[in-house]
This record gives C-alpha cells, sequence and structure tokens, in this order.
C-alpha cells in the first residue's frame, strides 16, 4: 500500500499513514491515480449533495470548488497560471520554460486562473439545479482527469528533471488501458440515466489532448505545470459539457 498512499498523498491533502517512499515511488505510484480521482469525487459529490440542501446553487458551487482547491492543495491551479504565463504570449521556448518557473503571476497565468474557477463554478451552478445530474458529473470529471495525467506522461519531458521527467513514461500501452477500466465502466453505467457525461467525457478527453499538443509545440514536451493544466481544463470542459442535460430539460 506504500505506492496507493504515495498516490494520495502527492494528488490530494487528505492525511495519510506513514510510508516510505522508494526513488521511484512516484512513478509506481501513478497507477493509482485514477483510483484517486474516484476518491476525491466521492468527497465532492457528497459534499455538494449536502450543500445542494442547505444553500442555493451559486453558493454551492462556490463551496464546492473551494473544497476542490482545498483537497488538492491548488497543486493543478498552479500549474493553470504558469501554463498560462508560459504558453499562451509570443515567446522563444526557452524563454517560456524560464517564465514557468517564476513564481511571480503574469496577466496570461491571472486569466487562465480565473477563467478556470468561473468555467467550474458556473458549471457547478447549473448542475446544482438539477441535483440527479450533479454526483456523476463530480464524480467522473476528476477520474478522467487523473487519468490523462497518465496518458501525458507518456510523451517526452520539456526538462531532464522535474515532475515530467520524473513521472514518465509511466505505464505500458496495456497499462494504460487498464487503468482506463475504472473510469470507463463508471461512466458506462452513469451514462445510462445521465446522457451527457458520455459526451462530457469525450469533450475532456479531447481537451485535454489539446493542452499537451500546445504544450508540444511551444515547449517541446510536458512539464508538471502542464500536468495540472490537463487536469483543470479537463475537469472545467467535463463540467459545462455535462451541463447540457440541463439545458435540454
Amino acid at each position: 500500500m506504500h505506492t496507493f498512499w504515495a498516490a494520495v498523498g502527492f494528488l490530494t491533502t487528505l492525511p495519510v499513514p506513514r510510508h516510505d517512499l522508494l526513488p521511484d515511488g512516484l512513478h509506481r505510484a501513478a497507477r493509482w491515480f485514477p483510483t484517486i480521482g474516484l476518491l476525491l469525487g466521492v468527497i465532492l459529490a457528497g459534499s455538494a449533495w449536502a450543500f445542494a440542501w442547505l444553500f442555493p446553487p451559486t453558493v454551492t458551487a462556490v463551496l464546492v470548488v473551494g473544497l476542490w482547491a482545498g483537497l488538492t492543495g491548488a497543486l493543478h491551479l498552479d500549474g493553470v497560471a504558469d501554463c498560462g504565463d508560459g504558453l499562451l504570449p509570443p515567446l522563444a521556448r526557452t524563454r517560456r520554460l524560464e517564465i514557468m518557473r517564476d513564481p511571480r503571476l503574469g496577466a496570461f497565468g491571472v486569466t487562465a486562473l480565473v477563467l478556470i474557477l468561473l468555467l467550474k463554478t458556473a458549471a457547478l451552478a447549473a448542475l446544482a439545479l438539477m441535483r440527479p445530474a450533479l454526483a456523476p458529473a463530480l464524480l467522473l470529471a476528476p477520474i478522467w482527469a487523473r487519468w490523462l495525467i497518465l496518458l501525458a506522461a507518456r510523451l517526452p519531458a520539456a526538462r531532464a528533471e522535474g515532475m515530467g521527467a520524473s513521472l514518465g513514461p509511466t505505464l505500458s500501452n496495456r497499462q494504460l488501458a487498464f487503468a482506463a477500466l475504472l473510469p470507463v465502466v463508471l461512466t458506462a453505467v452513469m451514462g445510462i440515466g445521465h446522457w451527457p457525461v458520455i459526451l462530457a467525457t469525450g469533450a475532456a478527453i479531447l481537451a485535454g489532448l489539446g493542452v499537451l499538443h500546445l504544450a508540444q509545440q511551444r515547449l517541446g514536451g510536458v512539464t508538471g505545470d502542464v500536468f495540472g493544466a490537463v487536469v483543470e481544463v479537463s475537469e472545467a470542459v467535463f463540467l459545462c459539457v455535462a451541463c447540457l442535460r440541463v439545458a435540454s430539460g
């Protein structure tokens, strides 16, 4: 269970038992990432259900987004901000990497961060209007987002050091497919009563692939910040597309 607790400790702020992390511990723990996404989804869906009984949709959405950021230590949101500053402006590749290491936040980073948070909040507020659609979206979005980290880790790293280099290549094609079984099965089951989650799954994967394509074009590979951006962008897109159920009545 050392690798499981390593994955929990890396991706969340949840307390974990003492465990010994080997030098390649993060690499080995990566196979648990979709399971950690399910754990986050269960906590978020349960909290959203409780909030929805107590508060109006907008307040519920803000509380869930705040809890989401707290549970992940804003790890992925930091990646969104850094990628906004590093990937969006017209810069040379070396300059992009330098900016993404800079702890200061620029206009592009602020804009990307605010847009992601607004999209998540607005989408959750819409989903809160139809409570049966809220739980499937919150359960599935974190799972697929963390499976996408495994896919991203198979790409070349933009730097010789850092998370992009230490995490991948993580899994073989067979292992990557096996790791997808959990989200695929859950999506198929939940999609029976909530068809937009199937469409949202495809849209989220395409959004994550779009971030990875941009990173390869402008950085020559992936970094830990890119992993974070993939997670946040795919989750936001998933929630937005899942709102189609609300729009269709």
